[in-house]
């Protein structure tokens, strides 16, 4: 479970990476991350398809994630991590133990400055325009570094929302996670409580304060 949460974590860190070699997905990317950066939060609900080519194996599970600035809550089915911008609290649900954390500051990884998610992609990444259909955009983003354990990032844009759709993650391991979006909300105005963890509402838990 955690190693499928750490691919979910880096794919959604990469949703919006790229180098700038494709002006015409680079205006694509600057208008879906600014839509997203100047709503009040950002939120989803999705599928997440891990595959494995290696082991012939295909897991799903459902996930939500609501994000604002930086702030989150990143929801799966056996664990849930909040972030308030100063704290980390992440809930193992099966172990019924808490873990908290403070951010290393230097850290622009989604764990600690989840905004990233849309501000990395103007560098480190070639980026192509794959096709312009009627209801949406189709963008390869490839890694510049070589040595990137990444072969490509498929991003699927919807045309009149800006919204994603699909978010392919592929590894030079035979990995595959495919981010699945349900839905796409930019609407929402989240109570503060939201992104910090509440002992009240979750009992006969261990809590390590790793602060």
């Amino acid at each position: 479970m955690k190693q499928l949460l750490t691919l979910i974590l880096t794919s959604l860190t990469c949703i919006a990476l790229s180098g700038q070699t494709d002006p015409e997905a680079v205006k694509i990317l600057d208008r879906f991350s600014s839509k997203a950066l100047s709503a009040p939060s950002v939120s989803m609900k999705f599928n997440v398809i891990n595959i494995n080519a290696t082991e012939g194996t295909r897991d799903t599970l459902e996930g939500s994630l609501i994000m604002s600035k930086d702030q989150y809550r990143l929801e799966l089915p056996d664990n849930i991590i909040w972030f308030n911008g100063s704290a980390t609290w992440n809930y193992l649900v099966a172990e019924k133990e808490v873990t908290i954390t403070r951010p290393d500051r230097k850290d622009d990884s989604f764990m600690n400055r989840p905004s990233s998610l849309f501000t990395l992609y103007k560098k480190g990444y070639k980026i192509r325009l794959i096709e312009d259909n009627v209801n949406s955009y189709i963008i390869d983003l490839y890694p510049e570094d070589l040595n990137s354990d990444l072969v490509r990032i498929r991003l699927t844009i919807g045309k009149s929302l800006l919204d994603l759709i699909n978010a392919e993650y592929k590894r030079k391991d035979g990995i595959s996670v495919i981010i699945s979006v349900k839905e796409y909300n930019l609407k929402t105005i989240p109570d503060p409580s939201t992104f910090t963890f509440n002992p009240k509402n979750y009992k006969g838990l261990e809590i390590i304060d790793m602060r």
